[in-house]
């Protein structure tokens, strides 16, 4: 399915694994075969045709840029395993095909590249592929720091436009940074533990947990078969795109989220968030007790 910018509403693609006649492989087009106006890095943690490879990160996607005059860029982030091949044609893993999975194409300008490699940076992203010519990794210091290894310690916010990034870790991503960030609650999509709940221990700064299954305009998808994590916010217009799910044993985890700040795109993935899970009992009562204290602090005043 596809939703972007411009479209009313999820249209159905046709079957992925074709290498033409859908927006993936448009995306991929000078990624999967060489093109003098494209030049790129790939990373991901399940690289292409490279198993059992060790890494903390989750992160996958694409950050290309034309090296000649003309001022074009892209990123793609994405979360695919062992795709795309880089310079070897479009491959989509068949065992991925029954999958929910989110692929995000954003345009950007090349003077925005730094500042974005700045944030992936924390992610520790595992590269496998980069042709991006010397002269332009010179001068961007970020990206060359990024390709080069050199991680971040503190945690970014990068705001392009409408676009932003932030970077944590994995678990503190949800609380400390996208709803401080945001300002708002949030509606989460994600695999979740047996631990952590919908919290909403923080009035006007909840973190709900979208309630599985989704309906996709007229699709089911479970957290059974859905890899993709996502949340938007709530009020608001704020869709993210984040590398970790929402889970304990991530708390130490480098993790990156991608916001889009677009009333299209927000509209059709609050139409799939519409039902959540409620906060737990104990939770409530936290809540009623707290209020119940701070009325009792009035009353003495």
């Amino acid at each position: 399915l596809i939703a972007g910018g411009g479209a009313a509403a999820w249209q159905n693609t046709p079957d992925l694994t074709g290498a033409a006649g859908h927006v993936v492989v448009k995306s991929l087009e000078h990624v999967i075969a060489a093109d003098a106006a494209n030049k790129f890095i790939a990373y991901s943690n399940i690289p292409p045709d490279i198993p059992k490879v060790k890494t903390k990160s989750n992160s996958k996607g694409v950050l290309m840029m034309n090296p000649n005059v003309a001022d074009e860029a892209s990123w793609i982030v994405h979360t695919i395993p062992g795709f795309p091949k880089a310079l070897r044609g479009y491959v989509f893993p068949p065992a991925e095909i029954q999958k929910g999975h989110l692929f995000i194409c954003l345009t950007i300008k090349e003077s925005e590249i730094d500042a974005i490699a700045m944030a992936i940076r924390i992610a520790t992203p595992l590269i496998y592929h980069n042709d991006i010519p010397d002269a332009e990794m010179n001068s961007r210091p970020n990206l060359k720091k990024l390709v080069n290894g050199e991680s971040r310690l503190t945690p970014p916010l990068t705001v392009t436009r409408q676009i932003s990034t932030a970077a944590a870790a994995g678990l503190k991503i949800y609380r400390r940074v996208l709803v401080k960030k945001l300002k708002t609650s949030i509606k989460v999509w994600t695999t979740r533990d047996k631990t952590l709940k919908s919290d909403c221990r923080i009035l006007g700064r909840n973190i709900k947990l979208v309630t599985s299954p989704i309906t996709i305009s007229g699709h089911a998808s479970s957290l059974e078969s859905d890899v993709s994590q996502w949340l938007i916010s709530e009020p608001g217009n704020k869709f993210c795109a984040i590398d970790k799910p929402y889970q304990k044993s991530q708390a130490k985890e480098p993790s990156i989220a991608v916001c889009i700040d677009d009333a299209t795109i927000f509209g059709h993935f609050n139409l799939i968030g519409q039902s959540v899970d409620n906060c737990g009992v104990q939770e409530r009562g936290k809540i009623l007790q707290m209020l119940q204290g701070m009325l009792a602090i009035h009353l003495e005043c």
